[in-house]
């Protein structure tokens, strides 16, 4: 079996497991993925869920985050973790798309990783959610999982991402990424893996390894 032809039955078997591909970060609004997507770095998205209720209630537009004053929006997102460092680049972002796009979000990762704060990941996650082009989001679980599975063998996100757009049918690609987080909390977690429960387990690379 090919790389693209395990890819996939990846995408048919997750597809069926997960019928609903949705982004596990709450928003209404595309500039609050944006924001959310940029709180998420080394913090759960359960915290960052709860952490945005009180922000967006507060700040409401692109206009109100870029006329926000950096200490406020600190203490409301301290639990996130590195909330300096993240408060000063959710203001500057929001600046830059004021100053440079005319106050719309872009709609390509070469503009979106020009503001403060984007990498590329959170420049797949808008690309995919809101303007629904194809989109490979490579985080942790996406990285764990497709390397376990021999779709990579990288561990650089952006080597990661290079290797899935290979494989992967555009059009899927960013809901396959939604079902890797979900199923990465599920069954194939960093440790204490289910693959007893795996319904991906002929196709594992990682398991026929330690079976071997």
């Amino acid at each position: 079996m090919t790389r693209k032809e395990k890819a996939l039955a990846v995408c048919d078997r997750l597809e069926e497991k997960y019928p609903d591909a949705i982004c596990s970060l709450t928003y209404d609004k595309p500039h609050e993925l944006m924001i959310a997507g940029r709180l998420s770095a080394q913090c759960t998205d359960e915290r960052v869920n709860i952490v945005t209720k009180e922000l967006f209630a507060k700040y409401r537009s692109i206009d109100d985050f870029a006329a926000a004053d950096v200490r406020d929006i600190e203490e409301i997102i301290r639990p996130c973790g590195l909330y300096k460092t993240k408060a000063q680049s959710l203001v500057g972002m929001c600046k830059a798309i004021n100053e440079r796009f005319g106050g719309q979000i872009p709609d390509t990762i070469e503009e979106l990783t020009t503001l403060p704060g984007i990498g590329r990941k959170t420049a797949n996650l808008i690309i995919g959610d809101v303007f629904g082009k194809p989109a490979v989001v490579t985080d942790t679980h996406c990285i764990r999982i497709t390397g376990r599975l021999g779709l990579t063998s990288n561990t650089d996100p952006v080597k990661v991402e290079t290797d899935l757009r290979k494989i992967l049918p555009p059009e899927r690609s960013g809901d396959l990424c939604h079902r890797l987080v979900l199923f990465g909390r599920e069954v194939c977690k960093a440790r204490g893996e289910r693959c007893d429960a795996c319904p991906l387990q002929d196709l594992c690379s990682a398991y026929k390894k330690k079976k071997s």
